[in-house]
């Protein structure tokens, strides 16, 4: 399902767009994506940063011990 997006542009922009053949749906969208795939990276790696400090505070001794046991419950 699609919906539709207005922007407003100036009015020499749209006459370089039809000059150019531009398909602008296409480039808005393609851009769109883009940013939003960004954005979606920006907020993973910010959520990795913090449980990597979470799990620093952890020691590795303990990460071990409780890695072994998950194993042997199986």
């Amino acid at each position: 399902m699609s919906v539709t997006i207005t922007a407003k542009i100036p009015k020499e922009l749209k006459e370089k767009i039809r000059r150019l053949n531009i398909n602008a749906s296409r480039v808005i969208r393609e851009a769109l994506e883009a940013e939003v795939r960004r954005r979606e990276e920006e907020q993973l790696k910010a959520l990795a940063r913090e449980v990597s400090r979470i799990l620093n505070k952890i020691p590795r001794e303990e990460i071990v011990r409780a890695i072994r046991e998950a194993r042997d419950e199986r």
